[in-house]
């Protein structure tokens, strides 16, 4: 039971992390562009995230998301060591990444903990012939790694360009004071997307653990005050800002007007409602990044800045074998301790 509540507390530490972590996501634009100071952004940022708990538990009606990370490994190898594990490497990188402005993915990062620790603790992919990760969730969630930051560089890039030609005759200054009305609304549905995608990837580690400890058979048995509390720690993480990975998000990809901000914004949600519908767990970090690239390619290709998204890059495919590689460590550490 102790190491049931350790690992309960842990990923709700881990999911207000997650805020703060990724408060950028929303609110890089909405700042970089002038239309919210940042104390109203991660404000705004903030209600929105916990808005859509409401939202998605009563019209969507059913945690897609947390199902799927739940089940990215099979239920007999998962264990309450192995879910500590995952989450301790997914903490260290997280606050790693975070401290050297690094906007890697905090759910790449939990999802690659909790498959290494689980490897680590069978011995391999496979023991006498059952697989230990489940791949009708994990290779989707794989494929998205690659096809959501696609998808939204796409949408972005239609969406300004259908926007530009809509109003290119428009008076500047008017169309301006439209954008940056439109932006609230944009950022808005940016949180409820981030909230919904992030909060419930740390959902699905908790009924994993409560179903590792015999308490679940499944999530529909969840109690309502694992969701709330969820979705109230990543809008309390939000609300702590994370303005090192936003300088980098805002000023360094590329510059955003605020017709720019709202095109990017709507983007980036429209991925994140597309996935939260068929389930499937990806990076918000990488779903806005790719939208602002999409936007700031439309002016021309030298408007990003693509030095800084390489490197950006990088991170996102050092983030999944890392922290499998440091889960995998520390399962093993803390067995041979134990």
């Amino acid at each position: 039971m102790i190491l049931l509540l350790t690992i309960i507390v842990l990923a709700l530490i881990f999911d207000y992390i997650n805020g703060f972590h990724d408060a950028a996501i929303a609110i890089t634009t909405v700042v970089s562009t002038k239309v919210l100071t940042p104390f109203q952004a991660v404000l705004w940022a903030a209600i929105f995230n916990f808005a859509a708990f409401f939202i998605f538990s009563n019209f969507i009606g059913e945690f897609r998301i947390a199902h799927t990370v739940a089940h990215l490994v099979n239920r007999e190898f998962v264990t309450l060591p192995v879910i500590f594990a995952g989450l301790i490497a997914a903490l260290a990188w997280n606050l790693f990444t975070w401290w050297f402005g690094i906007p890697s993915s905090s759910s790449h990062t939990l999802l690659g903990g909790f498959v290494g620790a689980a490897l680590a603790h069978a011995g391999g992919w496979t023991v006498q012939g059952r697989t230990v990760i489940d791949y009708g969730s994990v290779i989707p969630t794989f494929l998205f790694i690659v096809l959501a930051p696609l998808i939204a560089l796409l949408v972005a890039l239609i969406i300004t360009v259908l926007v530009i030609n809509c109003f290119q005759r428009s008076n500047p200054y008017k169309a301006e004071g439209w954008f940056r009305r439109l932006q609230l609304v944009s950022s808005a549905l940016l949180s409820l997307g981030h909230g919904s995608n992030d909060a419930q990837k740390v959902l699905g580690i908790i009924v994993a653990a409560l179903i590792a400890h015999g308490d679940l058979e499944g999530i529909h048995d969840i109690p309502r005050w694992v969701p709330l509390s969820c979705f109230a720690a990543i809008a309390l993480g939000t609300m702590s800002g994370g303005w090192r990975i936003a300088k980098t998000m805002g000023k360094r990809i590329t510059k955003v007007s605020p017709m720019e901000g709202f095109c990017a914004e709507t983007a980036g949600a429209i991925t994140l409602f597309l996935t939260q519908w068929l389930g499937i767990p990806v990076s918000t970090t990488h779903t806005i990044t790719s939208a602002i690239v999409g936007v700031g390619s439309t002016k021309r290709m030298s408007a990003v800045r693509w030095g800084v998204t390489i490197n950006l890059l990088w991170a996102w495919i050092l983030t999944i074998p890392v922290s499998a590689g440091l889960a995998a460590a520390i399962y093993w550490l803390t067995a041979a301790i134990l």
